[in-house]
């Protein structure tokens, strides 16, 4: 609770003086394209992802393109962060390319089969480490996963505001932050104190094209690796041993067929067919 309140006091000095930190947490997945290659592990139920290349999903690229507007509306700076393997460099280059100012990959062998819950530790232990920020955004899921737990989890590691499903960061005013999200009866208008998290939905934003120029200038921009003991984590509390969701069972259902052939006229086949599908399905 202390190094919150410390946090909560530096951010506050930080915004006397308009410098905008804006920390953006994107999740490399795998290449939706690519999905019908990735197999189990047989004893853990984990994915294996080697040889299959990653990707940021819409949501997060989402995040990051708000992340830059409000960069470009009040100064400051935009730091990509994610928790990944080593080849998810590449995902952070591409978003280097895309307008973030450095970015962070928080990589260790010890971080594999992480939930959700020990991801957003991470996470947390990242942000703390880097210091004061303003404003993180998260996509509200991950194209592989998809359980939206990621963002909330963080914003209470951190001990800070949280607003899910944003489609509009509306103004940044003395300290507050007007948002409009998506609920079942319409829109949700808040205001938040900074520091806060929000996860972005699909509305928010169309993402901007990256450049040639973007892509020759992420080369010298920053691109920091920190490891489980940079960030003092230690291996029981990450990876499979830290993780309170553990896969029970994971199996594809056998698919059957059966093909039968019938000979006629269409018009004599049509009511057969019709019959045949009627009993099958009781």
């Amino acid at each position: 609770m202390k190094i919150i309140s410390s946090l909560r006091s530096l951010c506050a000095l930080w915004r006397k003086f308009q410098i905008m930190n804006i920390i953006v947490c994107l999740k490399p997945a795998p290449d939706p394209k690519r999905w019908d290659s990735i197999q189990l592990d047989p004893i853990t139920k984990a994915l294996q992802r080697e040889g299959i290349p990653s990707v940021l999903g819409p949501l997060d690229k989402r995040a990051l393109e708000e992340g830059l507007r409000v960069r470009e509306k009040h100064g400051g700076k935009v730091v990509a962060m994610a928790m990944a393997p080593p080849s998810a460099k590449d995902n952070l280059v591409e978003a280097l390319a895309m307008g973030a100012d450095e970015a962070y990959l928080l990589s260790d062998r010890a971080f594999a089969g992480s939930d959700t819950w020990s991801t957003s530790l991470v996470l947390s232990k990242a942000v703390i480490k880097f210091g004061t920020f303003d404003l993180i955004f998260c996509g509200s899921y991950s194209v592989d996963g998809s359980t939206g737990h990621v963002g909330a989890q963080l914003g209470e590691f951190l001990g800070i505001p949280n607003v899910s499903q944003v489609v509009a960061v509306e103004s940044i005013v003395g300290g507050m932050l007007r948002s409009r999200s998506i609920v079942e009866s319409g829109y949700r208008i808040l205001e938040t104190p900074l520091p806060c998290l929000i996860t972005v939905g699909r509305e928010i934003n169309t993402p901007r094209f990256t450049s040639l120029f973007g892509v020759i200038e992420a080369e010298s921009k920053p691109l920091i690796t920190w490891a489980a003991g940079d960030l003092e984590i230690l291996p029981g509390e990450v990876g499979f041993n830290g993780s309170p969701t553990q896969t029970g069972d994971v199996f594809l259902p056998e698919m059957k067929r059966k093909a039968q052939m019938l000979a006629g006229e269409p018009e004599e086949m049509v009511p057969e067919i019709i019959r045949k599908i009627r009993q099958a399905l009781g």
